[in-house]
């Protein structure tokens, strides 16, 4: 009777104990499972376009990363050398990412549009130009701020677009004393061509339209 009590009471220990270890083991899957939905959220993809002219592939995408914004831009399909670059745009979002040809020289170009976050989303745009289908490069785009024939009035809320073979900004104007939300100076429409200079290509203004 003895021995019998003493062998269920074994039983009994043993069974608790593995029950015990399988719990231990689930808890460590459970947090190694939660460690990596932490990581995926940390380094959560938040923008990818991917964009195709004259036999390029352009390839944009952006991603949280421990706090910070990139944006990679990636190509495939040019002659000698890709382009495969990452950007900081920690504060700022991207808009939209378009491709034309707008030289004219049988060679695309990309051009990204970001909005900085809060209440201003003021735009920022990243261009690229590809050389001859070998190799691309960056290509320099003035910002209104440092413009002081253009930034009277102006307070962000930018808009961008590719119109033909142009690159074209609009954003409101604001009085004195308007509120953010408010502009009461009616738009303005700036027009940029692309053109070669000294050591690379830039974006040149064109044109300036005020709509009351």
């Amino acid at each position: 009777m003895m021995r019998n009590t003493v062998i269920i009471s074994l039983m009994v220990v043993v069974a608790m104990s593995c029950q015990t270890k399988k719990k231990e083991s689930t808890d460590k899957v459970n947090q190694e499972s939660t460690a990596v939905e932490q990581e995926q959220a940390a380094n959560k993809v938040f923008y990818t376009k991917e964009l195709k002219l004259q036999g390029i592939t352009f390839t944009v995408s952006a991603a949280k990363e421990n706090g910070f914004s990139k944006m990679t831009v990636n190509t495939s399909g040019l002659e000698i050398q890709e382009f495969n670059e990452a950007f900081d745009i920690t504060g700022s979002r991207i808009v939209n990412a378009e491709v034309e040809d707008l030289n004219s020289d049988g060679s695309p170009e990309l051009l990204i549009f970001t909005q900085s976050d809060g209440s201003g989303s003021y735009g920022e745009v990243y261009a690229f130009s590809v050389n001859n289908l070998k190799s691309m490069s960056q290509v320099y785009f003035p910002p209104v701020a440092d413009n002081e024939q253009l930034n009277k009035g102006y307070m962000g809320h930018d808009e961008f677009a590719i119109v033909e073979t142009k690159l074209v900004q609009r954003f409101p104007k604001y009085n004195d004393g308007d509120s953010n939300a408010n502009p009461t100076g009616g738009l303005r429409q700036v027009s940029y061509q692309l053109v070669d200079g000294e050591a690379s290509r830039h974006f040149k203004e064109v044109s300036v339209t005020d709509v009351e």
